[in-house]
């Protein structure tokens, strides 16, 4: 009998390159870390991202993977697993990529419920292409030549935006706190349906000021709010810097589970009408 795998045995050979001090180092150390906890086999389980920082993760790894185009990792994460439902399926994007041009991606994942886990890596800001203002940025942020004054349009609110969508499991996590984001993934892996973690993951490099983020971040000490009213009530009003699982109303995942028979290839080809 082979002995568990440790976090280090789901590390890739590839050497990340994110700049020093990049939130993202700690996603995938708390990634691999909940690997381990949960015994994923490698050869089932797939990390699918799109494109930006937050998007090299799955290189990383030693699973399978999938780099896709702009804003489309989510849509190839639920066809993945509702072909293949019996593997994991984990996609990772960025604030950018996930809430800009994956902005409709994400609200029809949250409200058609494929169980997969999504982790969106959120530093509030475009950081492979400089720095510019993405759809998380602060109002008054003034860093990139582009916006000196502020994007001026209020940030896109992920959680509050997830439960309107119907996302059944809602956490947020800090890239200064790894364990605990490892437990969450953990959890999030585990949920049967899609579960929707948000990581505050300080890009140091465009946005300097985020290394002040560990003097406000704080776990949630209650349990997770269950009514949806009132979390929208809190996810509206709240600073964004509450960590922990949020919200939880589990739900049937979709497609509803059916008895088939095994599809083979053979079965598809002789299917086509040529």
């Amino acid at each position: 009998m082979s002995a568990p795998l440790k976090a280090k045995d789901y590390k890739s050979g590839v050497k990340p390159i994110w700049c020093p001090g990049c939130g993202h180092y700690s996603v995938l150390n708390a990634v691999t870390k909940a690997m381990a906890a949960l015994a994923l086999s490698r050869d089932d389980t797939v990390l699918v991202s799109g494109i930006g920082c937050s998007s090299r993760l799955p290189a990383y790894a030693e699973t399978y993977g999938f780099h896709g185009v702009h804003g489309r990792g989510l849509a190839v994460a639920q066809g993945l697993k509702v072909a293949r439902p019996d593997i994991t399926v984990i996609a990772l994007g960025g604030d950018g990529d996930g809430f800009s041009i994956g902005g409709n991606h994400f609200l029809h994942a949250c409200r058609r419920n494929v169980d997969i886990t999504y982790i969106a890596m959120d530093n509030e800001v475009y950081g492979m292409t400089k720095g510019q203002a993405s759809p998380t940025t602060a109002i008054d942020w003034g860093h990139s030549k582009l916006t000196p004054h502020g994007p001026g349009v209020r940030p896109f609110k992920p959680a509050a935006v997830a439960l309107a969508a119907g996302a059944p499991w809602i956490a947020r996590a800090y890239s200064g706190n790894p364990n605990q984001m490892a437990r969450l993934i953990s959890e999030a892996v585990s949920h049967p349906g899609f579960s929707f973690l948000h990581v505050l993951s300080q890009c140091i490099t465009f946005c300097p000021e985020q290394t002040d983020w560990k003097t406000v971040v704080h776990e949630r000490e209650a349990e997770p709010l269950t009514d949806a009213g009132e979390a929208a009530a809190r996810f509206f009003g709240e600073s964004g810097f509450e960590t922990g699982l949020l919200y939880r109303n589990p739900r049937a995942p979709w497609p509803p589970q059916r008895e088939r028979e095994p599809t083979t290839l053979a079965a598809i080809a002789g299917g086509l009408q040529l």
